[in-house]
């Protein structure tokens, strides 16, 4: 049995967090879905509009590191209408398997419920069927799933949604 790697979760951002975040996203992209570096390229200009919006009473950061290295992450971004976007989650092969993600999408949804959010939202592909199973389990739906090409491979796109407060 693996022994769980020495790890630990906060809540701020700091200096080389955007870029350590970045590149994580391209080399795990780039390794196990051959995504180009377009993808990675992306990641960085979101990270831009979301670093322009940051806002610490409604959003807020989950970065795993271990040795001092990022090897997961997951934010929730504010969007109109009070509903909030579940951005960039992700954790390092090597730390799988081990409760970790599960831990940061209850910690996700204990944020969302306690921020009082009507909705949130999450845009995905197929293949990624462990994010998608935890996603289900705090609630979200498939909602649309469309064909592309992006990055360099054929994906499907998939668009899920949790509505927890409907508009009357």
């Amino acid at each position: 049995m693996q022994k769980l790697p020495d790890f630990l979760i906060r809540n701020s951002l700091e200096p080389g967090d955007l870029g350590q975040l970045a590149a994580l996203h391209g080399k795990v992209y780039s390794e196990e879905h051959d995504f180009g570096i377009g993808f990675e390229a992306y990641v960085m200009e979101s990270l831009l509009e979301f670093y322009r919006a940051y806002n610490l009473k409604k959003d807020k950061v989950w970065v795993v590191e271990s040795e001092g290295k990022m090897v997961g992450f997951v934010l929730l971004m504010h969007r109109p209408a009070n509903r909030a976007q579940l951005r960039y989650f992700i954790l390092a092969k090597e730390f799988r398997g081990f409760g970790i993600g599960s831990r940061l999408m209850k910690e996700w949804i204990d944020f969302y419920h306690n921020r009082n959010y009507d909705a949130a939202y999450l845009y995905t592909t197929s293949g990624l069927e462990a994010a998608v199973s935890l996603y289900e389990k705090m609630g979200f739906r498939k909602i649309s799933e469309m064909k592309s090409k992006n990055y360099g491979v054929p994906m499907l796109e998939q668009y899920y949604e949790l509505v927890t407060h409907p508009k009357k």
